[in-house]
C-alpha cells in the first residue's frame, strides 16, 4: 500500500513538471540561478525534479517539510552533476533536514584512529550508508550568499559522489587510468598544502582533516568561489574542472 503510494506521488510530481513558481524561488534565493545558461538551467529543473520525486524526504523533530525545501536542496545538489551521469546520486535514499545546527551525539570519528564522544554540532552530514543530513537555517543562507566559498549541499552531496566507488577517499570515479594518476598526483599536493596550512583563502583548514573532507570543500571553493580557487590552484581547479565537466568561473562576471 505505502509502495504504491509513493510510486504514485512521484508519478504524480513527475508529470507536473518543475512548477513555474519553483523557478521563480530560484531565481530570487539561489545566487548562481541566474548565471546558468537557459540549457543549464533546463538541466538543473529536470535534475532537481528527479530528486524531488525520488527521494525520501523527511523534516525532523517535527519541522514542516516545504516544496521550498525540496526546492532549494534539489536544485544546490543538482549543480554538481549538470554534466556528469544522471544516476550520480544512486546512493542517496533518504535526505533529513534539520531546522538549524544538529548536535551529534555519541561516538564519531573524522580521523582514522580517533574517536571522541563529545557532542559536536554539524550543518551536514553524509552517512556511506544512510541519509544526507542537512541544516536549513544554513542551507538557505548559503544559496542567497554564494562566492563565500562556503555551500552544505554541495559539501555532503560531493561526499555521496565520493562515494560512489565504495570508499570515501577523495577520489570520486574517474575515466581512466590517466585521468587518476594525475587526480592522485594534483590533489595529493593540493591537500597537503592545506594541511600544512598554505591553502590560501580558497581551501579552508578542514580540508586537512582528511582527503574525503578535502575533496569537499575543495567541491565547495569549485562551484562556490571558482575565480579565487582558479588562481590560487589553478591545478587543483583544472582536474576538478575536468571531473565536473563544468568552467563556472566562467559564469562569474568580472567584478562580481
Amino acid at each position: 500500500m505505502f509502495g504504491f503510494r509513493h510510486h504514485r506521488m512521484r508519478e504524480e510530481r513527475l508529470a507536473a513538471g518543475f512548477l513555474p513558481e519553483w523557478r521563480a524561488l530560484l531565481a530570487d534565493r539561489f545566487g548562481f540561478y541566474p548565471m546558468l545558461s537557459d540549457d543549464e538551467r533546463g538541466r538543473l529543473e529536470g535534475l532537481a525534479l528527479g530528486l524531488i520525486a525520488d527521494k525520501h524526504w523527511e523534516a525532523a523533530n517535527g519541522f514542516e517539510l516545504r516544496d521550498e525545501i525540496m526546492v532549494m536542496i534539489s536544485a544546490q545538489a543538482a549543480m554538481l552533476i549538470l554534466d556528469l551521469p544522471a544516476d550520480s546520486y544512486r546512493n542517496v535514499h533518504t535526505i533529513l533536514v534539520h531546522p538549524t545546527t544538529y548536535v551529534l551525539q555519541g561516538p564519531h570519528s573524522q580521523v582514522a584512529g580517533l574517536v571522541s564522544d563529545e557532542p559536536m554540532p554539524i550543518l551536514g552530514l553524509a552517512d556511506f550508508n544512510g541519509p544526507v543530513l542537512l541544516a536549513w537555517d544554513t542551507v538557505l543562507d548559503d544559496a542567497r550568499h554564494p562566492g563565500t566559498g562556503h555551500n552544505v549541499v554541495f559539501h555532503e552531496f560531493a561526499h555521496k559522489i565520493d562515494m560512489l566507488d565504495g570508499t570515501a577517499d577523495g577520489t570520486p570515479p574517474l575515466a581512466d587510468r590517466a585521468q587518476f594518476d594525475h587526480w592522485v598526483a594534483v590533489c595529493t599536493k593540493a591537500y597537503e598544502q592545506v594541511v600544512e596550512g598554505r591553502g590560501g583563502r580558497s581551501l579552508r583548514e578542514y580540508g586537512g582533516v582528511n582527503p574525503g573532507e578535502f575533496f569537499a570543500v575543495a567541491t565547495e571553493s569549485f562551484f562556490d568561489d571558482s575565480v579565487l580557487l582558479r588562481a590560487e590552484h589553478p591545478d587543483l581547479y583544472g582536474v576538478l574542472r575536468d571531473f565536473y565537466r563544468q568552467d563556472p568561473a566562467t559564469r562569474v562576471k568580472p567584478g562580481a
